[in-house]
């Protein structure tokens, strides 16, 4: 087999894959947007039985917090994809700084979601604490519901933090290059949803009216 005929077995095997890597990180999703989704259901139901309990709730978040790392997730989703653009013209530098950008306002989110987390545990309103036990009934689901579907989301983000620190790697070892990111898009895919999930979680807990 000559040269030119091992070159393009090599980039069809590529492309072979990277589809097959695209369509198994699109499968991975629809199975994480059937467990939000399913929440997101659950929510829905119990608002709707205790609409008043619910938004007395809602009043105790801080909207100013919520509101802010909104802004920094979208941010974050534009750096994640202003890196894949930019490794897509070979700018590895870029790329790489995008990335890190990307993982310093994801810790931020983080830092923030303690905070936030804190002031409730210190106010003792967490799960299984006398104060929530003597709440009404509508105001212990809501916080059940806002515990576990903004811890499993923040969980989400720390997986992501941890997926996107090793793209950085691997565009520094140029295992990553512009001839070869679908890791890198995959990874950009992950981190869109995390950032979507978040938009449908906020105003539910923080803008009800």
């Amino acid at each position: 087999m000559s040269n030119h005929q091992e070159t393009a077995a090599a980039t069809h095997q590529t492309h072979r894959d990277d589809v097959g890597a695209k369509m198994g990180m699109w499968l991975f999703l629809f199975t994480e947007v059937l467990l939000f989704g399913g929440l997101f259901l659950v929510y829905a139901v119990y608002r709707y039985q205790y609409q008043q309990q619910f938004h007395i709730a809602a009043m105790e978040l801080n909207t100013g917090i919520g509101t802010l790392n909104t802004i920094i997730l979208l941010t974050s989703s534009l750096t994640v994809a202003l890196s894949i653009a930019a490794i897509q013209k070979g700018n590895k530098f870029l790329s790489m700084i995008l990335i890190l950008t990307t993982l310093i306002l994801a810790a931020m989110f983080m830092v923030n979601k303690f905070f936030e987390w804190s002031t409730k545990f210190s106010h003792g309103i967490y799960p299984g604490s006398k104060e929530l036990a003597a709440k009404p009934n509508g105001q212990i689901l809501f916080y059940g519901l806002y515990f576990v579907m903004t811890g499993l989301h923040g969980l989400h983000v720390l997986v992501g933090m941890v997926v996107l620190t090793f793209m950085l790697v691997f565009i520094k070892r140029d295992i990553i290059t512009k001839d070869s990111y679908a890791k890198l898009e995959n990874s950009g895919l992950y981190w869109h949803l995390v950032d979507l999930i978040w938009i449908f979680l906020f105003p539910l807990f923080y803008l009800i009216q």
